[in-house]
């Protein structure tokens, strides 16, 4: 028989409401046992994608690091999620199942109930936001799913889930603090630690907490010397807000790349669980987001969703994991979820693309006069510049009437060809030098705003 305890679902529908944690009352940092996740291996494995878990010989000549990355984004339903809400449905009593299941999310979480409900033969109601993409609803529906579109965010789709009275029949699961569901990603854990039994480290995303606290609870009891790193993006740092308070609190929440893992509020029991195990976090920013999407596009022919590749932001040059005492290390990084649509993913690229200093914008003041733009394109054509778009102002420049402002988006190879395009330009319009400006996001310290005078001394 199923063991229960406190912290797990009561005897209506509900877990315990992860408000204020009511007066900061944290759940046992024990409410998930390594017992639990052992369970939850054994009665999930016949329904969950055992993923690879493959070594990366590109981003670990780049990092310095023994790169390995655990690809779930190859499960059916593209994220880890279907671990613990495969768990969390099989946990149920035969009553529960009956009557069925609810949740509310707009994403990876949604789909992955829908997906095993209908494999098990349990009827799903999800509550998506009217943010959420069209795309996961409609696969919802494919599945099987019934879905309530209700709310503005997932704070309001979650209110109406658990309050209305239409509803009350369901066993509300919670994506990323249910026990069982914490328990379901536990196996992560213990699968990367079997397809590398020698790994020293393991770099974890963190959105709700559920991810992290059952893979370093898993891991760290089967390894105490493996070290369990945890990477939020840091327009939506709820982790680490979590940790300063002492309890779970409500963070600020920015827009993000990573958008999955955009929660405002870790849940208790995760927290629980990851601040006994975790040993440290660390935040990224979006350009390190974007960065990692396009590498993994790029060298590993991978697409990623941008929550899914923030483990490994955190260690490409320049992130806060590009450290000496991690050089050499083997590292496995959970790539988590590829659910991303195509519109996002060339946004997603187009960034990345940017932050990596190929893809930069052009200021520069030319002749108005017959040839004076062909004379631009000829030099940036030698000089080996794409032009991507390009456009001139004559409103908005107050000095000779003869001139026009040209803005150019160009593609590059990367910030010493820019360099090199700069002093091509210098050579070709020396009148220009003091206006001549080539702009991107590849450095924090503003070197990457190239001037004409400093490419003309040069």
């Amino acid at each position: 028989m199923r063991r229960l305890r406190p912290c797990l679902r009561d005897s209506s529908r509900r877990l315990r409401a992860f408000s204020s944690a009511a007066a900061h009352d944290l759940p046992a940092d024990d409410c998930v046992r390594f017992e639990d996740v052992v369970r939850a291996h054994h009665r999930i494995r016949s329904g969950i994608v055992r993923t690879e878990c493959r070594p990366s010989y590109h981003l670990s000549n780049m990092t310095g690091c023994s790169i390995h990355l655990k690809k779930e984004q190859s499960q059916v339903t593209g994220s880890f999620k279907e671990r613990g809400a495969r768990n969390a449905i099989m946990s149920l009593s035969e009553e529960q199942r009956r009557r069925g299941v609810i949740a509310a999310s707009a994403g990876n979480h949604a789909l992955a109930l829908a997906w095993h409900g209908s494999q098990l033969g349990v009827p799903v109601t999800v509550v998506m936001p009217t943010v959420a993409p069209m795309t996961k609803v409609q696969n919802c529906r494919l599945f099987g799913a019934n879905i309530i579109i209700h709310g503005g965010h997932i704070g309001e789709a979650k209110d109406y889930a658990l309050q209305d009275p239409a509803l009350q029949g369901l066993t509300y699961i919670n994506g990323y603090d249910d026990v069982e569901v914490i328990a379901g990603t536990g196996t992560l854990g213990i699968e990367m630690l079997e397809q590398v039994p020698d790994c020293e480290v393991l770099v974890v995303p963190i959105g709700g907490g559920g991810l992290i606290a059952g893979i370093a609870l898993a891991a760290k009891t089967l390894n105490p010397a493996v070290q369990v790193v945890g990477v939020e993006p840091r327009r939506c740092a709820s982790y680490t807000a979590a940790l300063r308070a002492g309890h779970p609190v409500t963070a600020e929440v920015l827009p993000t790349l990573a958008d999955g893992l955009a929660v405002p509020q870790v849940g208790p029991h995760a927290f629980a669980v990851a601040r006994r195990w975790v040993d440290e976090v660390v935040r990224v920013d979006e350009k390190d987001v974007a960065l990692a999407v396009l590498r993994l596009v790029e060298g590993q022919k991978m697409v990623v969703e941008g929550g899914g590749a923030t483990g490994l932001a955190a260690l490409l040059p320049g992130g806060p994991l590009d450290r000496p005492d991690l050089k050499g290390k083997r590292v496995v990084v959970p790539l988590c979820g590829g659910n991303i649509d195509v519109n996002v993913l060339g946004r997603v690229i187009e960034r990345g693309l940017a932050a990596d200093g190929r893809l930069v914008r052009l200021t520069l003041r030319v002749s108005d006069r017959p040839g004076g733009i062909a004379e631009l394109t000829g030099v940036l054509a030698a000089a080996g510049a794409s032009v991507k778009d390009i456009f001139h102002e004559r409103a908005w420049l107050h000095t000779s009437v003869d001139q026009v402002t040209i803005k150019a988006v160009l593609e590059t190879l990367g910030p010493e060809h820019n360099a090199a395009i700069m002093r091509s330009l210098a050579d070709s319009f020396p009148a220009a030098v003091d206006t001549m400006r080539l702009e991107g996001t590849w450095t924090e310290d503003g070197a990457s705003n190239l001037s004409g005078r400093a490419a003309a001394v040069g």
